[in-house]
């Protein structure tokens, strides 16, 4: 082969950056894909224990339960809801959070068995919230069970 066609040889084609920006992204992907499967078949006590993890979803559903309760409370006092309705919609609030930050099944529970658990702390505002549902000649105002509520919430251990 004769030297003066050696200089029509070229080295290879280099590779566009782009796929460099590909495989990061089908990797960032991949490992959040992984994560999240991870946290949502994880038990919810073992979840808890993963430091941040459990710490951003206990302040989510804080926050959302919360919400929800100063919503109804703000129904209530507009006159949108009765008396009746609006306890029934924070107790089922209040029992749904305590089910999601405890695992104790509040929702299937008396008021005489939530005293011996470990959300027995709630019992009195349980019990409050009964009042409200089922006595028509009850005393107690929804306007400031609701804010107890949205309270208990807040400062749950």
């Amino acid at each position: 082969m004769p030297d003066d066609l050696l200089r029509h040889v070229i080295g290879p084609a280099p590779y566009s950056s782009w796929w460099l920006w590909l495989a990061i992204g089908l990797t960032v992907l991949l490992i959040a894909f992984y994560a999240g499967v991870f946290a949502f078949t994880m038990p919810r006590r073992r979840l808890r224990a993963v430091p941040l993890v459990g710490a951003a979803r206990d302040r989510v559903i804080r926050h959302r339960a919360a919400r929800n309760v100063r919503a109804i409370a703000d129904r209530y006092r507009a006159g949108e809801l009765n008396a009746a309705p609006a306890g029934e919609a924070v107790d089922r609030e209040l029992r749904r959070f305590l089910r999601q930050v405890s695992g104790v099944r509040a929702e299937y529970m008396q008021v005489d068995d939530v005293v011996g658990s470990e959300i027995g702390s709630a019992a009195p505002l349980l019990a409050s919230l009964v009042d409200v549902r089922f006595n028509a000649a009850s005393e107690l105002d929804v306007g400031t069970v609701s804010h107890d509520a949205e309270e208990l919430i807040r400062t749950w251990p």
